[in-house]
């Protein structure tokens, strides 16, 4: 059953009195079991609306008659995550430092969280009524991790017998309509080379209904680096990009779309730049490091002219130590247009180490460190357009300090449960603003 978290204003469910706290047992009938079933319950026109009083008492049922579609106005409360039960060999959770927060630790594996937020899921969890489910509600778009189509490869890379089931897994929910987006985590020696070209192929003769394909690099941390996987070598990187180029062509050919895509990461372990705009399609995946990186540098010529002056302010721009390079020239390009004064601080991460070096998963102590120790005149790296002394570095600090919005949760507190009120009382003379993209954040001060 599913309770009533919150309850909206001058809706159905405030009209009958419902009390925050109730639990929702049943729609016409239909026991509900969390939120999806609600949501897909609640549309008919003709309610029978079965509803327990927060303390114990006897159920009330409401008859309700409204428009097809229209909502009650309850807000349920989150449902309980279906956790992971896999044993991946590259699990970054296994890569989590000892002490950190215990939300860290989550191994969600929950095909509701895939279909309403696009995390990816196994399907290794799923007994039949779970699959019935699915095709039954029409979840779709879903998104799945399937690393390898090849049995005896993805059961050796998520550590259950029954990862192997794959294929017929996927041609099930496309048969019956449901779609989905693919991904697979390319690990060095376990699924790429001719592994990879398997699970490419066999993806693709599924049909239409594999929305897409995105091939990643394996990340790891300090603490689970070489346990037992590695890191992909640049010229491993390079093969993997050239494999999913090679399937592309074949995609546009036969299907008009490239539907195989290769992730940012990829690109900088390689050492080649990140494709054009027109690679990405209608841009499927962003929120999967597929296509981000070229985003962000598009929308920053298209808003550079938006920026007003920044004349005689200086402004650390903080990222991690991958995306540095990139943004160096871009704050040269702002220190010409605004008159401003722009540094990039590539900030190492301390939590994971060197190898994890994506700007989302860096600890607010390491930024907070970074840019002490740069407005003191040590360690500025990136745009040197106006470059200052370090006794008038120590005297003044930055004026504006831009943060990766993505390093932030929904209360906004850094992956090192720093509190951002925290970084910013620290820094007290500075204006601290977490930011998506370069040039609208600079244009919104």
């Amino acid at each position: 059953m599913v309770r009533i978290a919150q309850i909206l204003p001058d809706s159905i469910a405030s009209d009958l009195e419902l009390e925050i706290g109730s639990r929702v047992v049943r729609i016409n009938g239909e026991l509900v079991r969390d939120g999806i079933d609600y949501r897909f319950l609640e549309v008919d026109g003709l309610l029978e609306l079965e509803v327990a009083p927060p303390s114990c008492g006897d159920s009330v049922i409401y008859e309700i008659e409204k428009d097809p579609g229209e909502g009650l106005g309850i807000v349920p409360a989150a449902d309980p995550v279906r956790q992971c039960a896999n044993k991946c060999v590259f699990c970054f959770i296994d890569g989590n430092p000892d002490g950190s927060r215990q939300s860290l630790f989550l191994k969600d594996d929950d095909f509701r969280l895939s279909f309403t937020y696009g995390s990816y899921v196994t399907l290794t969890n799923l007994g039949p009524a779970g699959f019935q489910r699915l095709i039954d509600q029409r979840l779709s778009p879903l998104y799945v991790s399937v690393h390898a189509t090849e049995p005896a490869v993805r059961e050796k890379l998520l550590g259950v017998p029954r990862g192997g089931e794959i294929v017929e897994q996927l041609r099930r929910l496309t048969d019956a309509g449901i779609e989905v987006h693919t991904q697979v985590v390319l690990c060095p020696e376990w699924n790429d080379g001719a592994h990879l070209e398997r699970t490419m192929r066999e993806l693709w003769e599924l049909g239409p209904g594999v929305l897409s394909l995105s091939v990643v690099p394996v990340g790891l941390t300090q603490y689970n680096l070489n346990r037992p996987v590695r890191l992909l070598t640049p010229a491993e990187a390079s093969q993997a990009v050239a494999q999913v180029d090679a399937m592309r062509h074949c995609a546009m050919a036969e299907r008009g779309t490239g539907w195989a895509y290769t992730g940012d990461e990829m690109y900088f372990i390689a050492g080649l730049p990140v494709p054009q705009a027109a690679y990405y399609d209608d841009w499927p995946l962003t929120e999967n490091g597929v296509g981000s990186v070229r985003q962000l540098l598009d929308n920053f010529d298209a808003g550079l002219d938006d920026v007003g002056s920044f004349a005689g302010r200086r402004v650390a721009i903080v990222t991690g130590e991958r995306m540095a390079p990139v943004f160096a020239p871009l704050a040269d390009r702002l220190a010409a247009h605004t008159g401003g004064t722009f540094h990039v601080l590539g900030v190492r991460n301390t939590m994971f180490g060197a190898t994890v070096t994506t700007a989302g998963l860096l600890p607010g102590a390491d930024m907070l460190n970074a840019v002490r120790s740069a407005a003191a005149g040590a360690g500025i790296t990136g745009s040197m357009h106006e470059a200052r002394s370090a006794a008038d570095a120590a005297g003044d600090g930055y004026d504006v300090v831009l943060l990766p919005a993505e390093t932030l949760n929904d209360d906004d507190m850094f992956i090192d449960s720093m509190p951002l009120s925290t970084f910013r009382e620290t820094l007290p003379a500075a204006l601290v603003a977490p930011a998506h993209e370069l040039t609208s954040a600079l244009a919104a001060l």
